[in-house]
């Protein structure tokens, strides 16, 4: 009989002690075997580490001193076996049929190297466009090209987030581990660099639950604090794919031109983010520098 892939489901956790058992329960309780289950604690001051060590040798404890979210990915991935990854927020669920789906879809497309699902809302504050049926193709996407020409608007039928993204082990080992200053929304820069190395799958069933209890860290954020925020994780993102994957350095500079837009509309003073589009257009020559001001100028109209 040929060997079932071995799924590894990181857990990464900060704080969120009182949804963590459920969580982690979502995981070990899955419709398919064998899979492992790895939960970073990523320097937590609550009862989260009370509740991992309650689980004992059912899933394997990553303790560690506070630094990210990108220092979590890492970490989980380096410790992890699994022929397939998959991503988990502590404050989130997954269907119990979830991984069964994902090794299938690896299993009858041998070509892809990630998959991507949408995402059931519970809790307060939900958008109503959110809760609308997903639309759009399921099935096997190629946007290489669309990344190396930095053109992927309209190319995805919705977004995702952390605990809606897989991959192949093979896939992830050219991504992680990651620049450890992406500390907030990391799975931004891997997603991207997934897109842009390997075909992969669109589903239309949504395989996990995503808590909106008032402090995610973006999702259904007020204005202000998503705009402050969305321009901290362009710039992040942008700088880090340029930086590592050149190849891909025309999705990155538009990328760089929408966070210089967002940045003047909105006034937006945070230094790093400064420095980082300083450091960015430092790197490049003028007639690159041109047009991504011209990018820039484009979405400037486009708001």
């Amino acid at each position: 009989m040929q060997k079932l892939p071995l799924v590894s489901i990181l857990v990464n956790n900060y704080n969120y002690g009182h949804f963590l058992a459920e969580a982690i329960n979502s995981a070990l309780n899955q419709t398919y075997s064998p899979i492992e289950v790895i939960v970073v604690d990523d320097g937590s001051t609550d009862n989260s580490r009370s509740i991992i060590e309650s689980y004992e040798q059912k899933i394997i404890p990553i303790l560690k001193e506070n630094g990210g979210q990108a220092t979590a990915f890492n970490v989980g991935f380096a410790a992890s076996r699994g022929d397939i990854i998959c991503f988990l927020d502590a404050d989130d669920l997954f269907e119990p049929h979830k991984i069964e789906k994902i090794v299938q879809i690896f299993e009858q497309h041998s070509e892809v190297g990630w998959c991507f699902h949408p995402l059931t809302y519970i809790g307060d504050q939900i958008d109503a466009e959110a809760l609308k049926t997903k639309t759009g193709a399921e099935g096997i996407y190629d946007l290489r090209e669309s990344i190396k020409q930095g053109k992927l608007n309209g190319k995805l039928p919705f977004g995702t987030a952390t605990s809606a993204i897989c991959f192949k082990r093979e896939l992830l080992e050219k991504i992680l581990p990651m620049p450890v200053a992406i500390r907030i929304t990391s799975d931004d820069y891997i997603k991207y660099l997934a897109l842009g190395l390997k075909p992969g799958f669109i589903l239309l069933q949504k395989l996990a639950i995503q808590r909106i209890h008032g402090n995610n860290a973006f999702t259904f954020k007020t204005d202000t604090d998503k705009v402050n925020l969305r321009i901290s994780i362009v710039c992040l993102t942008a700088y880090w794919i340029k930086t590592n994957f050149p190849e891909f350095q025309k999705f990155s500079n538009n990328m760089l031109a929408l966070a210089i837009i967002l940045s003047l509309r909105y006034r937006n003073k945070n230094e790093e983010n400064n420095q980082l589009i300083k450091d960015y257009l430092a790197s490049i020559p003028i007639i690159t520098k041109m047009e991504i001001y011209l990018r820039a100028t484009y979405y400037l109209l486009k708001l």
